[in-house]
């Protein structure tokens, strides 16, 4: 009798416990409101690396009950942009150093990365280089030629560098997500198109404008042949940067000629259907993108502009977007300079790009490299980063970097068709709201302040609470159709 009476004391005990944390984390246990039979679950990083994309098992139910402070309004009645996707750039140096794990491994560390089910991440957006970027081990194109020597009907075009590793990842990657989106993106025309005749700097030479249409048209075949949909490209990466290893130098003006007097109109003969995205460069410049779609002739074939943040402010986007509302805005490239600091690089990086870009029209955010080694390589001599954190290290052991919680938060939850909705800005918890496919409201939010910040979530006349500690980003999701009756 007494060992029951004592279990009993601990049972009790226990569960006065439970109640009390599931309060003082979100449960919203009040009595002075009617609950509602639709539970929010939640995902949680901490800036101390105490939880790390951790699913949180304290009940949150919503209330009818009102409530004073802190309130997000997520209204699903007004909607924005459709998002492709949340991921990173496939680096060449990347690829190389996935497809060298163990056969096991690699199909492990794959389906970890590119499939949202169990402890998968569910990235579903893919940036490529079209031949080297600078976080490959050498330099190349798709056509190089000896020097002295020209290729104007680039009898000579060959992907058989990428067969060893990008492509055979690629093949990989698809078979787990057939829908992932790809987009390519070159460094650099071939050598001998470009004034300097050098991989670093130059520009590409207005006589070769045809020919390079044509590159990219082949490019876009090739990798079509090898079963990889090439959904868009950029036109260059990083056109006013030049000092890349490899690089090309290219003029808003330069851009619209190229794309309206050759790139559109041989993609439209030979019936390429992929997205011709422009820019891809900082957010100081709004007004590159800008003066390439204030050319007619040039915007009839553009899909959109890209995006990156080493300079500028994020609501350069919004600007872009007033300008050309007919027009996509995509982000594509950011870094995290190793060895980094977690805490303050996942509150820029959640705020700025996960909530700012996406609050700003977005329809993608990709982080910069998906992996390196514990050196920060490969990567292209004199000129290439030397260091760029991957979102995964690969040593003798793999292990996760922020990017990876960054870009988690939201690719394992907003799938590729979901619909940025309205929801309230708040100075401490920076957030975005999505309503998917699926049937599933998705709420990404960061306190961006020192302390922990308890704040209400509304929706359909319905509220639930959570607290977030200092510097934390969660992840809220909850049905669709949840309302009170």
């Amino acid at each position: 009798m007494k060992l029951l009476h004592i279990s009993v004391l601990i049972a009790l005990a226990l569960s006065s416990c439970a109640t009390k944390k599931g309060t003082e984390n979100g449960g919203d246990n009040s009595k002075s409101g009617k609950p509602v039979n639709t539970q929010v679950e939640s995902w949680l990083t901490n800036g101390d690396k105490s939880a790390l994309l951790q699913r949180q098992n304290v009940p949150m139910f919503f209330n009818t009950a009102m409530k004073t402070g802190t309130t997000i309004v997520v209204d699903d009645t007004k909607t924005f942009q459709t998002i492709d996707g949340f991921g990173y750039t496939l680096t060449g140096g990347s690829a190389s150093l996935i497809n060298g794990l163990p056969k096991a491994e690699k199909a492990a560390l794959l389906k970890e990365l590119f499939s949202a089910a169990g402890n998968g991440i569910g990235i579903s957006y893919l940036r490529l280089s079209i031949g080297a970027s600078d976080l490959s081990s050498e330099t190349f194109t798709y056509n190089e030629m000896p020097a002295g020597q020209r290729d104007p009907d680039l009898k000579q075009f060959s992907i058989a560098k990428e067969m060893t590793d990008l492509v055979p990842v690629l093949k990989q990657i698809i078979a787990i997500n057939p829908k992932i989106k790809v987009m390519g993106s070159p460094w650099t025309a071939p050598t001998w198109m470009k004034d300097n005749q050098a991989y670093r700097g130059g520009s590409l030479k207005p006589e070769y404008y045809q020919a390079y249409a044509r590159y990219f048209v082949k490019y876009i075949e090739a990798m079509k042949a090898q079963g990889i949909v090439i959904d868009a490209i950029t036109i260059q990466n990083e056109p006013l940067h030049p000092g890349n290893n490899p690089s090309m130098y290219m003029t808003a003006g330069d851009q619209t000629n190229f794309i309206k007097n050759a790139l559109g109109p041989v993609f439209e003969s030979a019936g390429i259907k992929t997205k011709i995205i422009i820019y891809d460069h900082n957010a100081d410049r709004p007004d590159y993108p800008i003066t390439v779609l204030n050319d007619p002739a040039a915007k009839k074939y553009i899909d959109g502009s890209a995006f990156h943040l080493y300079g500028g402010n994020i609501s350069a986007l919004s600007k872009v977007q007033e300008a050309h509302p007919d027009k996509n805005l995509y982000f594509t490239e950011q870094w995290v300079g190793g060895p980094g600091n977690f805490a303050e690089d996942l509150k820029w990086h959640v705020s700025t790009l996960i909530v700012g870009a996406t609050r700003n029209w977005s329809k993608t955010v990709l982080e910069w490299n998906l992996a390196a080694d514990p050196a920060y390589r490969p990567f292209t001599p004199d000129g290439g980063c030397t260091s760029c954190l991957g979102a995964i290290t690969i040593g003798k052991e793999v292990s996760r970097n922020v990017a990876y919680y960054v870009i988690g938060h939201a690719s394992k939850f907003v799938s590729p068709g979901s619909v940025r909705v309205s929801s309230n800005q708040q100075d401490n918890i920076q957030n975005v709201a999505f309503k998917t496919p699926e049937g599933k409201m998705v709420l990404i939010a960061m306190n961006t302040s020192g302390s922990a910040q308890t704040f209400h979530i509304k929706y359909n006349g319905m509220v639930v609470t959570s607290t977030l500690p200092a510097g934390s980003a969660g992840t809220y999701t909850w049905k669709s159709n949840t309302r009170s009756n």
